[in-house]
């Protein structure tokens, strides 16, 4: 069961079943030793039947336990603003968002004000939330569509924990160059940084474990090229990790001229995170979230025509 009231400390609070030591009780919710630390130091609490006990406490069957969050500061650099959010779905722990292309997820040199974790962090301000923007996944600047923040650093870390283990899983959306001819493929391909480059990723082989599913849904041309729809699911999350993946297949994404396509046609990387699915870092539930196609996408359909290739059709 979770509880957050405004100016509160977020809290969780657990019915024990068997008898134990509260320490072992904890370590089986996933309540780190990182967290037990800052909960002792940082102004949180651990309450048994509303009484504040340490963690050596010995626990019997139903004995409540109440787990009490330390406030947290908003992170260095970042300025809690006001501006729109595009919310899809919010509970006590999570804030699912569906971020614009042109707009950061996180404060840069370039970009220091008007991100979204800028945003969120104002909606925390204003409703009274005492938490800081806990981006569980983020988007390139010019990437749209779906991502999730934790309202909490416990949170964080659960979901954290949902990705390395491939329980959390992301869908996108996407224009590549040329006409992909096989349905379905597969990539396992590495990724590092480029050598003389602090943005540019490549495929080398002392870079870390990448994997991309792509499948081909249509093929379109229109007066400046050929182009193909895919799906695309990752199942990790190496920064540009699409992007890569597809300039080594050999067919970089509409609009990307980072890695090789012109940006003349498209005016921006033709990339959406079209579905997010996870288990609620609480009840344990799988939930999935699906954002459509952005409006610049649409147009660049809507201007082009379906060529020959699959019969299958994605609904855009």
């Amino acid at each position: 069961m979770m509880k957050r009231k405004n100016n509160t400390l977020f809290q969780l609070q657990f019915v024990v079943k068997e008898s134990g030591l509260l320490r072992e009780f904890l370590a089986q919710h996933e309540i780190s030793k990182t967290t037990l630390t800052a909960i002792k130091y940082r102004g949180g609490e651990i309450l048994v039947n509303g009484q504040s006990q340490n963690v050596r406490h010995k626990l019997q069957p139903y004995d409540q336990v109440t787990v009490l969050f330390p406030p947290e500061q908003v992170s260095d650099g970042l300025t809690p603003q006001e501006g729109a959010l595009s919310i899809l779905y919010e509970d006590e722990t999570l804030l699912v968002l569906d971020k614009p292309a042109g707009q950061s997820t996180i404060p840069s040199r370039n970009h220091p004000s008007g991100t979204l974790a800028n945003f969120v962090c104002g909606k925390f301000e204003r409703e009274g939330i005492l938490s800081t923007a806990h981006m569980v996944t983020r988007l390139d600047t010019d990437t749209s569509g779906i991502i999730c923040v934790a309202k909490n650093r416990h949170i964080h870390h659960l979901l954290s924990k949902q990705m390395a283990q491939d329980l959390f899983q992301r869908q996108y959306t996407a224009f590549a160059q040329g006409i992909i001819t096989t349905p379905f493929v597969t990539i396992e391909q590495p990724i590092g940084r480029k050598e003389g480059s602090i943005i540019e990723r490549i495929v080398r082989q002392d870079g870390q474990y990448s994997k991309t599913d792509v499948s081909v849904k249509a093929h379109y041309r229109n007066a400046e090229d050929c182009f193909s729809v895919i799906d695309l699911t990752l199942h990790t999350g190496r920064t540009h990790q699409i992007r890569v993946h597809m300039q080594w297949l050999g067919h970089p994404l509409v609009g990307d001229d980072l890695y090789g396509a012109n940006l003349d046609v498209f005016p921006r990387q033709a990339l959406h995170c079209s579905g997010v699915s996870l288990l609620h870092p609480i009840t344990r539930k799988r939930m999935h979230f699906t954002s459509p196609l952005p409006e610049d996408m649409k147009y660049y359909l809507r201007k082009s025509q379906q060529v020959c290739g699959f019969s299958q059709q994605q609904q855009l």
